[in-house]
């Protein structure tokens, strides 16, 4: 079971920090929980990302473990296969419902 946590049209940003040391401000597009998994998870892009030739962005996912005030928390790496088919699958539902906005 998956639960929401997208607030619509509040656009929320979160920094990371790359391999090389350096900030990278991100757009968090959505997040839910997984109780098959006991893990909450964040998609997010690269602020001012650019669009591929099919006008796509890269998107990026990571679990998530809030720190105790709710406010900050630690990203973590995807771990398994079933994970990562998990997101794929919201991302996928994401993609139909945006795609259905539009018409």
């Amino acid at each position: 079971m998956v639960h929401e946590h997208d607030h619509e049209h509040e656009h929320r940003h979160i920094t990371i920090v790359d391999e090389d040391g350096n900030e990278q401000l991100c757009e968090v597009i959505y997040t839910f929980d997984s109780e098959e998994f006991g893990k909450s998870y964040v998609l997010y892009s690269l602020v001012g990302a650019e669009e591929d030739d099919e006008g796509q962005i890269e998107i990026f996912a990571s679990a998530f473990s809030p720190s105790e005030n709710g406010e900050d928390g630690e990203l973590e790496p995807i771990e398994t296969e079933a994970e990562w088919d998990l997101i794929e699958e919201v991302l996928n539902t994401l993609e139909d419902e945006f795609e259905d906005e539009e018409e």
